[in-house]
């Protein structure tokens, strides 16, 4: 009886632990996705002159970068200043953002070109 209970008990804890591993390895899955750099605010419609210039101009007044992909827009995450110096270089551009996706947002890890 008291074997019974030991297995059932390592059994369970095994998998507990076993679930409570699984969101971190969703979560920590980077993707590489390849779209225009914008601004949150605009998407891909942007109201002021180029989409360069209206990204920055955004961005100036408190909206973040998004990378735009078809017809989906990610709102790009990131607090590194080479990381949003990049981004500023490659407004209205072609990019590839590599980063953990969650939902509509995007852990931004690299930009390139």
């Amino acid at each position: 009886m008291k074997v019974n209970r030991l297995v059932t008990a390592v059994l369970g804890m095994q998998l507990l632990a076993g679930l409570a591993t699984v969101p971190a390895l969703a979560a920590g899955k980077s993707q590489t996705l390849t779209g225009q750099v914008s601004d949150a605010m605009c998407g891909a419609k942007h109201q002021m002159g180029s989409a360069a210039e209206c990204t920055r101009g955004c961005i100036k007044h408190g909206s973040k970068y998004a990378l735009v992909v078809g017809d989906k827009v990610y709102t790009l995450e990131t607090s590194d200043q080479a990381t949003l110096d990049k981004l500023n270089d490659l407004a209205g551009a072609s990019a590839k953002v590599t980063g953990d996706v969650d939902g509509d947002t995007i852990a931004v890890k690299s930009v390139a070109k």
